[in-house]
């Protein structure tokens, strides 16, 4: 990555109505955290014992990862099958995965209920490595540091083509250092690559295998012992997807012309969504529940439009002939993709009668 020099200075203003009001969002979203902080979680969740995750785990960890696995995705079709012609849409797809990861990272600790425990994660002798959680965090956490390393290359790059002049003294050591810093980091980056194609695999199967533990509590239209393979081929959708929904948005947002190479990904999508598909179909019918497909009331519903909208996204990418065909389709798999996550975390699991229905404060 960090042989390319592939940024361009994007001109344009940083007040605007958008960011304003995404910054407002953010500012209300921080005045919860520090009510749920310092009165607890149950006062901003309506969680319970029967509801221990709701809403903010099953979007922002179980399915904000899997949106934020693009540079996951495109490092495979880079690094593992050769396609270099997707090699300009890393970077800022690695910034994406940098994000999303960070954002869920930080999440958890704001959903862990004693949080002033948090710190036993670091302790070894603390380690419960039977755990499955225990697996998904660590991993979490490691792919976290190691998007970071992944894009600064990025930013060394930019440091060490600054010219840097204080009180008309050049500073030519500041560029020069960043410069051989960007060189050692390329040297290592061998290592580093392969292991931010390892993590995610390990952790996004084990988001599946996280509720296959839950029984009968998961409803039978998702819960199957191929959870693990198939959040991990949602994982892949879902970040070719999210690739080209982002390109297609900064295309527009920024003026900029559209990338022709989402056209490619746009085929390989609908490959891994129609596989996707007939694996859980032929699942379903294995196992007897077909029929629950068009007999489970309020679940019939969410799967339906689940499957709805995944076949209506893959349908739109096997005819994308332009990189907006192609945003609209993996807008309609990225929907699709995220509510199979909440169906499994959330809308398809059922503790028992002895619990109060979950609905979010």
């Amino acid at each position: 990555m960090s042989g390319h020099n592939e940024y361009a200075v994007q001109e344009g203003k940083l007040i605007t109505p958008t960011s304003v009001t995404l910054f407002s969002l953010v500012v209300f979203a921080f005045v919860i955290i520090i009510v749920r902080f310092f009165m607890g979680l149950g006062a901003v969740s309506n969680l319970s014992d029967g509801y221990p995750w709701g809403v903010w785990l099953a979007y922002d960890v179980a399915t904000g990862t899997a949106f934020a696995c693009g540079g996951y995705a495109l490092a495979y079709s880079c690094y593992f099958f050769r396609s270099w012609r997707h090699h300009p849409m890393l970077r800022s797809a690695v910034l994406a995965s940098m994000f999303g990861y960070a954002l869920a990272g930080f999440s958890v600790l704001v959903d862990i209920g004693r949080y002033w425990n948090a710190y036993g994660f670091f302790v070894p002798s603390r380690w419960q490595t039977n755990s499955v959680m225990f697996e998904v965090a660590m991993c979490v956490m490691g792919y976290t540091c190691i998007l970071i390393i992944e894009f600064l290359p990025a930013v060394f790059e930019r440091i060490a083509a600054l010219k840097i002049v204080v009180a008309g003294v050049d500073l030519w050591i500041i560029p020069r250092f960043f410069g051989i810093l960007n060189k050692m980091l390329d040297k290592a980056l061998f290592v580093i690559i392969p292991l931010g194609m390892t993590l995610p695999t390990m952790h996004q199967s084990s988001l599946g295998s996280l509720f296959i533990i839950a029984g009968y509590k998961l409803h039978p239209l998702w819960q199957t012992n191929l959870l693990p393979l198939l959040f991990l081929v949602n994982a892949f959708l879902m970040g070719f997807s999210i690739v080209q929904f982002e390109s297609g948005l900064a295309s527009v947002g920024f003026g900029r012309k559209y990338e022709m190479p989402v056209l490619g990904l746009a085929k390989v999508a609908a490959y891994i969504g129609a596989g996707w598909l007939a694996i859980r179909m032929v699942d379903i019918v294995i196992r007897g529940q077909f029929t629950a497909i068009f007999s489970s009331g309020f679940y019939s519903l969410v799967f339906i439009l689940e499957i709805g909208l995944l076949v209506a996204g893959l349908w739109k990418f096997y005819n994308a002939n332009t990189p907006r065909k192609s945003f609209y389709a993996a807008m309609l798999t990225c929907c699709a993709g995220g509510i199979y996550r909440i169906n499994v975390y959330l809308c398809g699991y059922n503790p028992g009668s002895a619990w109060v229905a979950y609905f979010p404060s």
